[in-house]
């Protein structure tokens, strides 16, 4: 029986920024961490991102919208044909192995949602922007889903949400891309507003109950955004050292 749980998601290829919240986990003593995807999909450095996390035998790993393009033959996404040529046939077997959602007890982990993991949970996209769903929306939606916890990223923004019916939403962040801009299925913009990395810890208090605690943790961004500048992608560059688009 695990105490607690780290749960990371949306590394992009950041390996500097995985490293320290690896590091950090450990200085934690924590057991089990739980990956929510999308780890590879950028231009910092993927090989280097996917050493650590295939050498850490403690991690349970979950299918990101992100890594399932990696599998695809082709795509126009210029982030694709950067690390697409890099990965073996080690690299895209581990791939395959992640988990579509993955649960522990009360705690449910997925990239997305329950049930589409290049969707958002806590958010609402419209022709006229980002929009949160209000917790009555979210607790119809979640109505059968068993566990209490739901533990899921892909927005890369930190949130916690508590629904009428018991239940708690808890967004991640993102450990390696803290902003980010996307044309589907309408414009939209992702902001943390801080290039820390980002991470959460589950862990029993002494009635048994999860206590939850978002972690953000400093490294040297400056050196990971001038290697997305380096590999010829500014708008990573800008994020990975601001939190920011612009």
């Amino acid at each position: 029986m695990h105490k607690s749980v780290a749960i990371i998601s949306d590394v992009h290829s950041n390996h500097l920024a995985l490293e320290a919240v690896l590091q950090d986990i450990a200085a934690r003593n924590i057991g089990l961490i739980v990956n929510l995807g999308d780890s590879l999909f950028g231009p910092v450095d993927p090989l280097a991102t996917a050493r650590l996390l295939m050498d850490q035998e403690n991690i349970v790993h979950v299918m990101g919208n992100c890594d399932e393009v990696l599998l695809q033959q082709e795509s126009s996404s210029e982030t694709f044909q950067f690390v697409k040529p890099l990965l073996d046939q080690r690299i895209e077997k581990w791939i395959r192995s992640f988990h579509r959602t993955w649960a522990y007890e009360e705690l449910l982990f997925c990239h997305g949602t329950p049930w589409e993991h290049d969707q958002y949970l806590l958010e609402e996209l419209t022709a006229g922007g980002v929009r949160y769903k209000d917790t009555v929306q979210l607790a119809n939606e979640l109505l059968d889903v068993p566990q209490r916890y739901i533990f899921c990223g892909h927005s890369h923004v930190v949130q916690l949400k508590y629904l009428p019916t018991n239940k708690v939403i808890v967004n991640v962040g993102s450990v390696g891309l803290p902003a980010y801009h996307d044309d589907l299925p309408y414009p939209h913009v992702m902001e943390s507003n801080s290039p820390h990395a980002d991470y959460a810890i589950a862990y029993r208090n002494a009635q048994g109950n999860w206590n939850m605690e978002h972690v953000m943790v400093e490294y040297d961004w400056e050196r990971a955004s001038f290697m997305a500048q380096t590999n010829g992608r500014e708008d990573y560059a800008v994020a990975i050292r601001t939190g920011r688009m612009a």
